[in-house]
């Protein structure tokens, strides 16, 4: 059981969680490019996604940007430059339908050998020493080792922040950070197939499925592979944007949940006595209950400033687990713990055949951010105004980019949308 769902003991120790919380905030703190609504920026400037990223898949009009993420993963994909997006269609007509929310991810490859002096070493007179085992990082180490946010534990080191430009942030540091600058490219003729450094994917390959029965070819040609589409529209194509925030970040921590206790104005029924009569009246109360939104609404609360919930590989918080989403990834629903990396949970990327991973969720309150001030703009009675609890982003395990170096790549992401219950 997660030892942080709400139905835990009261004893439990409850601490950082390892996942990691975005806020919003009006002005720059130290990253310029993650932010909730305004405009897009893209990895390359006059690079943007193919044009039809740019419409609903209901209406086929263009959408507003929801988020954009600085996402490079150096402890991961050394050697990828990362941004990831999420754009929704405010028009009525399309809410809660398919295709209404859709998310992206633009990569390139940067460095071809990340570790040149792994090459000087070899080519010595001296012999090289065995290679360490690489001892297997714990989910808290990992989680600091990604963004160089404050330390979980004192043995936690901050390192090699995705969204910095510092080889290594201050543990008080941002982890929302700017990018780090473009590692100059190696002339393709000076690197080696066996020069490339294995991605922490490939190495760590938690609940995938056996290698060999992965498809060996693209299910679809990439876009950069295809001939030139609609280019991507002008602004004035898009409905009025959302107000852009910036966004800050912190580890999660959880609050001890309180003793409960009985008020005194209340009286205990006496038992049954075959000692069924408090089983009923619990079994009648859990079953008017939905144990998903309980868990997913109590753990919002302790921080219930959150926009975003960042914890790449990790398992998304869901909302429900009766609805399609909730089907695909909930525990019950799979075999084992959720870690969303292989096990038909999330398709797979329809352009390598990897299997896709968890990277981060939007919550309820980046719509009051991003709603705020709303009214009489954009598409008046038409702007219906966002009905979803959450969305996932599922992003390919293996982070597939263009071949040729320095080439930017756009891929289109799973977006699992979880919408509210209808009243």
């Amino acid at each position: 059981m997660d030892p942080y769902d709400s139905d835990s003991s009261a004893d439990e120790d409850f601490t950082d969680t390892g996942v990691l919380l975005g806020y919003s905030a009006d002005e720059v703190i130290e990253d310029t490019v993650s932010h909730l609504g305004g405009w897009p920026k893209w990895l390359e400037e006059n690079v943007p996604p193919p044009g039809d990223f740019a419409n609903c898949k209901v209406c086929n009009s263009p959408m507003n940007l929801l988020l954009e993420l600085h996402g490079d993963l150096p402890d991961h994909f050394s050697h990828n430059e990362r941004r990831l997006y999420l754009f929704g269609c405010p028009r009525k007509p399309c809410n809660r339908k398919p295709g209404s929310i859709r998310a992206y991810r633009a990569a390139r490859r940067v460095n071809l050998d990340p570790s040149p002096q792994m090459e000087e070493d070899e080519t010595s007179e001296a012999p090289a020493p065995a290679p360490a085992p690489v001892p297997q990082q714990p989910k808290a180490d990992l989680g600091a080792s990604l963004f160089g946010a404050t330390s979980l534990t004192s043995s936690v080191s901050a390192n090699a922040n995705p969204f910095s430009s510092a080889p290594s942030a201050s543990a008080g540091g941002n982890p929302f950070a700017m990018p780090k600058p473009a590692v100059p490219a190696v002339p393709a003729a000076q690197t080696s197939a066996n020069a490339l450094a294995e991605s922490f994917a490939d190495k760590v390959r938690i609940s995938s499925p056996d290698s060999s029965n992965a498809p060996k070819t693209p299910f679809k040609p990439t876009p950069e592979s295809q001939a030139p589409g609609a280019p991507w529209p002008a602004q004035s194509a898009f409905p009025a944007p959302y107000q852009n925030y910036f966004l800050d970040a912190e580890y999660e921590t959880l609050s001890q949940p309180p003793t409960p206790t009985v008020p005194d104005n209340v009286q205990m029924e006496p038992m049954d006595e075959d000692g069924s009569g408090g089983a009923d009246l619990k079994d009648a109360f859990e079953s008017e209950m939905d144990k998903a939104f309980m868990k997913f609404s109590t753990r919002l609360a302790h921080n219930p400033e959150q926009v975003l919930r960042y914890e790449y590989r990790g398992t998304p918080l869901l909302s429900s687990y009766a609805d399609q989403v909730g089907k695909l990834l909930h525990p019950e629903h799979s075999v084992g713990r959720v870690t969303t990396t292989g096990g038909g949970h999330m398709p797979r990327c329809e352009y390598c055949g990897a299997a896709r991973v968890f990277e981060f969720q939007l919550v309820p309150h980046a719509i009051s951010v991003l709603e705020d001030g709303r009214e009489g703009v954009g598409l008046g009675k038409d702007d219906a105004g966002m009905e979803w609890s959450t969305i996932v982003m599922g992003v390919c395990g293996k982070d597939c980019v263009p071949e040729t170096l320095a080439q930017t790549g756009w891929r289109e992401e799973w977006a699992g949308v979880q919408w509210e219950e209808m009243k």
